[in-house]
């Protein structure tokens, strides 16, 4: 019986397609939400701009048109974290969902290497032991390789989780700060 069936190869395609189908509708999924996200912070400028601008036309004399500008620095600094916040929310939410998925189909796939080489090597010919040995050693490094780009993808990950968060936190102080100095002005 030979490892290469027809069947066999039309099955894989069959799946390799259902998995691509699978990661971009994860992928369409993330950029849609982004696209309400970005909706959302259009819709609340307009809205607090709007108010602004009827909050200044009510005012009667100079002082309350002064007064209605108050101090937007902390509130534009706060809505700005809380949109990166969003944004990273989202995006990391995406890549998790993509490399869960990525990674269940890579580990399919090296069962389904491994189960071929088994085949292969059941059925290898007399003298074929330095081949089978190569696809047996070749499963094994992809594999090891396949780990080592995960491990250090998840580091990455780690890293800029860590980063975003020591940012936004700089980020909030400073707006906290400049909030007393601005209405001092």
């Amino acid at each position: 019986m030979s490892p290469f069936m027809p069947d066999q190869f039309a099955a894989a395609q069959n799946a390799n397609l259902r998995h691509l189908f699978a990661l971009t509708n994860l992928a369409f999924d993330g950029f849609q939400k982004l696209t309400e996200l970005n909706l959302q912070a259009v819709r609340t400028a307009l809205a607090d701009g709007q108010d602004n601008v009827e909050a200044v036309l009510a005012g009667k004399d100079l002082r309350e048109v002064l007064a209605v500008k108050g101090n937007p620095a902390q509130p534009a600094a706060e809505k700005a974290v809380a949109y990166a916040r969003h944004v990273y929310e989202i995006a990391s939410s995406t890549q998790a969902e993509l490399s869960k998925a990525v990674e269940a189909q890579y580990e399919q796939h090296n069962r389904n290497a491994q189960a071929f080489v088994d085949t292969f090597v059941k059925s290898a010919p007399a003298g074929s032991e330095a081949i089978t040995a190569l696809l047996q050693s070749s499963v094994a490094a992809a594999s090891s390789t396949y780990q080592s780009f995960q491990n250090a993808a998840k580091q990455t990950a780690e890293i800029a989780k860590a980063n975003f968060a020591t940012t936004a936190a700089a980020a909030s102080g400073a707006a906290q700060q400049a909030a007393p100095r601005a209405s001092k002005q």
